[in-house]
């Protein structure tokens, strides 16, 4: 079974609405999400993010923060960044010799015309975030051979 980890932040709105909405996508793969912070490892995703999906039918209260650590690159066949930032942090924490692809998610979304995905923390778009990333899911997984 492959395995796919999302990463933002602080892990408590885009990465866990990824693993959310790609889990009821695409439930033959198995996901996880972190954050390259450590500022909420432990917490549940965040209320208004958790509400936004909700109305969506996309549960994610089940789903706690962690950070992201080397070990990802061992344990995951694809790591799925939201934005730069995010992409360079991973990359720094890349050991010798591994080889696991990173990725920008937001390319993915067949009609958004972006690179990364904005953080709805401080925008306070959470639908617009969903939408891209609902988006980007249909992308990843047509990218992998699903329907």
């Amino acid at each position: 079974m492959q395995k796919i980890l999302f990463v933002c932040l602080g892990n408590i709105c885009r990465s866990p609405a990824a693993e959310a909405i790609f889990r009821v996508q695409y439930p033959e793969v198995e996901t996880d999400s972190a954050g390259t912070s450590d500022y909420h490892v432990g917490e549940p995703p965040y209320g208004a993010m958790q509400q936004a999906a909700a109305k969506r039918g996309i549960a994610m209260s089940d789903l706690r923060a962690r950070q992201f650590t080397r070990r990802d690159f061992q344990d995951f066949d694809l790591i799925v960044v939201m934005d730069r930032a995010n992409q360079r942090a991973v990359e720094a924490l890349r050991p010798a010799g591994a080889n696991t692809p990173v990725m920008l998610f937001a390319p993915l979304a067949a009609g958004f015309g972006t690179d990364e995905v904005p953080d709805p923390y401080y925008s306070r778009d959470f639908s617009g975030c969903l939408d891209l990333l609902e988006a980007a899911a249909e992308g990843l997984k047509r990218q992998l051979g699903g329907a």
